[in-house]
């Protein structure tokens, strides 16, 4: 069975310095890297040069001299995940919808609210791609998208005799950070999207 390199504890003894790192290892270290630059503690400019050492290192050893001076991930920092996502598709009519709490987002999530409405709370989610594609159809009805700051959104769409709003829309670029793209189409309705907490 492969090892992998995790931080030490105390109560689990670090692994041997000159066991062969796996791939999952460096790809493990290279998240760190990614969202240590993301969250501006480590300089872009010195990012490609951590991520070559990364890509270098043979040994666990040299991988944790690459992550070194790097904090660990923390509860929303591995908001990309190797998991079956919850749903795909979410439909209010005369009615609502709610997906929200601890859920894995499909690459590409559809809602529809007809006559009724829906929301779409983000604050918690994980996403099974770097870049999710929501499509929001609201026809006489309202769909709102909580969206936390810790992951990039941009809004698309058409509104006719409708709305489609932006407020939560960040387009930044930030490296590692998750991409949402929303794509809303509203008649006599409204598509929103609105920042929510971490």
């Amino acid at each position: 069975m492969t090892e992998h390199f995790r931080p030490s504890s105390a109560d689990e003894p670090e692994p041997p310095s000159g066991l062969l790192a796996s791939d999952e290892d460096r790809e493990r270290v290279v998240e760190r890297v990614r969202l240590a630059a993301a969250d501006g503690r480590l300089p872009l400019s010195e990012l490609d040069g951590r991520l070559g050492q990364v890509h270098g290192a043979r040994t666990l050893g040299e991988l944790a001299v690459a992550a070194r001076g790097l904090p660990e991930p923390g509860p929303r920092d591995c908001l990309v995940v190797d998991e079956t996502p919850a749903s795909r598709f979410a439909l209010g009519l005369f009615g609502g919808f709610r997906r929200s709490g601890e859920w894995v987002v499909p690459p590409r999530f559809t809602a529809w609210s007809m006559w009724g409405g829906g929301r779409i709370d983000l604050t918690e989610a994980r996403f099974a791609a770097q870049e999710t594609v929501v499509r929001a159809v609201a026809l006489w009805g309202a769909t709102g998208i909580v969206v936390p700051d810790d992951i990039d959104v941009e809004v698309r769409g058409l509104a006719l005799f409708g709305a489609l709003g932006r407020r939560g829309a960040r387009k930044v670029g930030r490296p590692g950070v998750p991409r949402v793209v929303v794509k809303g189409f509203a008649l006599f309705g409204a598509v929103v999207t609105k920042p929510g907490g971490k």
